[in-house]
C-alpha cells in the first residue's frame, strides 16, 4: 500500500513511523524537506571544506555539521525505536547508508574523549567516508510518493536514474580528491576533482589534470569503467522510459488503476473499458 494510503495510527509508536514515512499530510512533508535540506547541507559542507577557507568558516562549518549529525541521530533512532521488525530495520539498505551519515562526525567527537589520538590516515579515510552520504537521497526516490506524489511513476524512474549519474560524479570527484589532495598540485578543491571526473567519465581525457599516486590511478580507472558501463546503461534507461512514454496516452478510468495506454489501444487493458480515438476518415 503506498505510504499517502495508510490508515492513521494510534499508538506513540505507531504515530512516530508513520510520519517518518508519510508524505501526503502537512507533518510528513515538512518532516520529508527539512532531512533533504539537511542532505543538501551536509554534502554543501563537504565541497565547501574542500576550498581555501579561514579558521572561523572552517570551525563554523564543522558545527554546522555536527548539528545536522545529531539530527540524523535522532532520524536514525526513530526510525529503528518506530519499526515493526527492529531487526530487519538494522539490516535495511538504507539504515546502513544512513549509519555511515552518522559514524564519521560521530568518531571524531568521541573517540578523543577517551584519550584515543586521531592521525592523519584516520582523519582522511574518515573523510572519504562522509562522501557516501549522498547515498541519503536514494531514500526518497524508492518510494512512488517522492515529491509528495505529484510525479508519475515514470517521470520518478528518470529522476532516479539522474540521480544515480549525479552521485556517480559525486563519489567519484571526492574520492579522487582525498586521494590526490597534498600531492597532486593540479587538484586543490573539490571542483578540480569533479572536472577531472567529467572528463574521465565521458573518456575525453583532455590530460591537463592527471593522477599522481597509487590510489589516485585506481580511482581512475574505477572511473573509467564507470564511465563506460554505467552511465550508458542509464542514459539507455532514459531514453528507453522517454520512447515508452511517447507511445503511450494517459486516461484513467473510475475503477481501474491502468494509467498509460498504448495510443492505437481500443480498449483498457486492465477493465476493458472503451477508448475514445479520433480519427480523420482517411
Amino acid at each position: 500500500m503506498s505510504k499517502g494510503h495508510r490508515i492513521m495510527p494510534d499508538g506513540f509508536r505507531e504515530t512516530l513511523q508513520f510520519y517518518l514515512i508519510d508524505c501526503k499530510t502537512a507533518l510528513g512533508k515538512a518532516i520529508d524537506i527539512f532531512i533533504i535540506i539537511l542532505n543538501l547541507c551536509v554534502c554543501a559542507i563537504l565541497v565547501i571544506e574542500t576550498y581555501p577557507v579561514s579558521e572561523a568558516t572552517r570551525q563554523l562549518l564543522w558545527k554546522m555539521e555536527v548539528i545536522i549529525v545529531l539530527f540524523f541521530i535522532i532520524e536514525y533512532a526513530a526510525r529503528l525505536y518506530g519499526a515493526k521488525s527492529r531487526l530487519k530495520q538494522l539490516v535495511d539498505i538504507y539504515s546502513i547508508i544512513d549509519l555511515i551519515a552518522i559514524l564519521p562526525t560521530l568518531s571524531l567527537l568521541i573517540l578523543p574523549l577517551f584519550g584515543i589520538t586521531l592521525n592523519f590516515d584516520f582523519v582522511k579515510l574518515i573523510r572519504v567516508f562522509r562522501m557516501f552520504r549522498i547515498f541519503r537521497f536514494l531514500r526518497f526516490t524508492a518510494d512512488p510518493d517522492f515529491f509528495f506524489g505529484s510525479l508519475t511513476l515514470q517521470v520518478l524512474k528518470v529522476v532516479r536514474v539522474f540521480l544515480t549519474i549525479f552521485m556517480i560524479f559525486f563519489i567519484s570527484s571526492g574520492l579522487f580528491f582525498y586521494v590526490e589532495s597534498g600531492i597532486n598540485a593540479d587538484v586543490r578543491t573539490f571542483g578540480d576533482a569533479f572536472y577531472f571526473t567529467v572528463v574521465s567519465l565521458t573518456t575525453v581525457g583532455f590530460g591537463d589534470i592527471t593522477p599522481m599516486s597509487e590510489g589516485g590511478r585506481w580511482v581512475t580507472v574505477l572511473m573509467i569503467l564507470s564511465g563506460i558501463i554505467l552511465i550508458p546503461w542509464q542514459v539507455s534507461r532514459i531514453v528507453k522510459e522517454w520512447v515508452h512514454m511517447a507511445s503511450k496516452k494517459e486516461i484513467i478510468f473510475p475503477g481501474c488503476g491502468l494509467r498509460y495506454h498504448d495510443k492505437d489501444a481500443s480498449h483498457c487493458k486492465s477493465c476493458g473499458h472503451l477508448i475514445y480515438q479520433e480519427y480523420t476518415g482517411d
